[in-house]
């Protein structure tokens, strides 16, 4: 299973290599890590969605928003499942996010338990 994880916050790339470390040693799993909205919605122009089994995405970033990508990709390529993730309670992004079709809402910081449970089901 390979998952996407959009965050401008590059130490998130280390973060979900730890706490991943034996399901990516395994293969189980894999990791592919875009910085921006913008960059992942060139990677799935360019590649489709047949390589990414999910997507975790910020919602707070600078330039393509997190719920603009979620939208995007839900245009783009229904099928894909999609999990905000964010720093802030805000309702009113809670609500975007599920009118735009998000498949899970998580805030910061994130419990990589549940998380582990939710994405290798």
């Amino acid at each position: 299973m390979k998952i996407m994880v959009v965050d401008d916050e590059h130490d998130m790339k280390l973060l979900f290599e730890q706490r991943f470390r034996k399901e990516i040693k395994s293969g189980q799993l894999a990791f592919l890590f875009a910085f921006s909205g913008e960059e992942a919605r060139d990677y799935l122009s360019s590649n489709g969605a047949t390589e990414v089994n999910q997507i975790l995405s910020d919602i707070n970033m600078p330039g393509m928003n997190g719920l603009e990508l979620l939208k995007w990709i839900k245009t783009n390529f229904p099928e894909l499942r999609v999990a905000m993730i964010t720093a802030y309670g805000d309702e009113n992004n809670y609500r975007q996010a599920k009118e735009y079709g998000c498949d899970d809402y998580m805030t910061k910081p994130i419990d990589f338990t549940e998380l582990k449970e939710k994405v290798l089901l």
